[in-house]
């Protein structure tokens, strides 16, 4: 009954009304249930539009009206105050339909917007690119967000790929303004600089000029940095060449194995690497087939009911997954499950393979 008054809305208020109606005309003259007829018209706020709420409307009123005349009250003034009562709450009803209305539109318009944003910061990556096959995710802990301090890019250079994933310090708009600088500075310096090294004292630096200069205008700004890794994948080399930023090391399959891929000297994260002009470059082996996982820090620190944290590792290894979109599907549903469904932090996954063939390298 009750899926069937969700699915027909308009099924309710007609009940109600036949039911006050019918009941109205068996109980004797002296009990008067024309008054129970105002929620009539209440019972459509939020459900229906406003055309049906004025015809429901004049149903309930020729209805008290019968009932009223058959009560005996055709000449008392309560007819006329049933009447304006049920006008009254249909003109609330009305109004309020307009209001929520207003809001819906400004809400997808919000929606709009939001996701124009999302798809000029955080683009969405490529499914191939150079010997690479990619999939890539991005959940928001905050509600109706698109996008938040998490960011991810690739880029396509002469016979590799450079990749960047990271976490900015901070939440909301703030974030976001910082997540869109260092994207910006790494799809100019991915093309530009010819070394890895060169690419992350590049990126510091230019960070380093938005902090300084959000500073300059926001004394409330706090300390913000940005952990970042950087990465390049050579196509003629079975290998990945990393710098890791302060952040979370990457996860690699080869044949099932899983393997934390830590960089033995890290280097500060950006925007406080003041002074850091020798990085040093990890490398690891990443052959065909294998499976590289980028992450935020959102995935190890996600935790249960009970205060456990993810346990990324174990996951990704237990996990069978055919390709980086199946891997990422069952990652993200296993790490929802986890929390219930609530996320205290943003989550950027990155999931690459290197492929066994070799296929057109497309352009970036």
């Amino acid at each position: 009954m009750l899926r069937l008054l969700w699915q027909a809305p308009s099924v309710l208020p007609l009940a109600v009304l036949c039911v006050v109606t019918v009941v109205g005309f068996l109980v004797p003259g002296d009990i008067h249930l024309a008054s129970l007829l105002v929620a009539v018209p209440a019972l459509t706020a939020g459900l229906m539009g406003p055309r049906f709420t004025a015809l429901i409307t004049g149903l309930a009123c020729i209805s008290a009206a019968a009932l009223d005349i058959r009560d005996g009250l055709m000449d008392s003034p309560i007819l006329p105050i049933h009447l304006i009562d049920l006008l009254v709450v249909c003109g609330l009803v009305v109004l309020f339909w307009r209001l929520r209305d207003m809001d819906f539109k400004a809400l997808v318009q919000a929606r709009s917007v939001s996701d124009a944003a999302q798809r000029a910061v955080l683009r969405p990556l490529p499914r191939r690119i150079g010997r690479l096959r990619i999939a890539s995710v991005y959940r928001s802990a905050a509600a109706q967000a698109q996008i938040g301090g998490d960011l991810y890019a690739a880029e396509r250079t002469p016979g590799a790929v450079r990749l960047i994933i990271g976490d900015v310090r901070g939440k909301g708009l703030p974030a976001v303004d910082d997540a869109a600088a260092v994207l910006g500075a790494f799809r100019e310096a991915a093309h530009r600089d010819a070394t890895l090294p060169d690419l992350v004292a590049s990126l510091e630096g230019s960070v380093g000029r938005h902090l300084r200069e959000v500073g300059k205008t926001d004394r409330d700004s706090g300390e913000r940095f940005i952990t970042a890794l950087v990465l390049e994948i050579p196509d003629d080399a079975p290998v990945v060449r990393m710098i890791s930023c302060g952040h979370p090391p990457p996860l690699r399959s080869h044949h099932g194995v899983t393997t934390v891929l830590r960089s033995p000297h890290p280097a500060p994260p950006l925007g406080l690497a003041q002074g850091v002009d020798d990085y040093q470059l990890d490398t690891f082996p990443l052959e065909s087939g294998d499976t590289l996982l980028l992450h935020t820090d959102g995935l190890l620190e996600a935790r249960d009911g009970t205060g456990a944290f993810y346990p990324a590792q174990e996951r990704f290894d237990a996990l069978l997954w055919c390709d980086p979109d199946e891997l990422l599907q069952r990652l993200l549903k296993d790490l929802l499950e986890h929390v219930e469904g609530r996320l205290e932090d943003d989550v950027a996954l990155v999931a690459l393979e290197r492929l066994r063939e070799q296929p057109e390298l497309p352009t970036a």
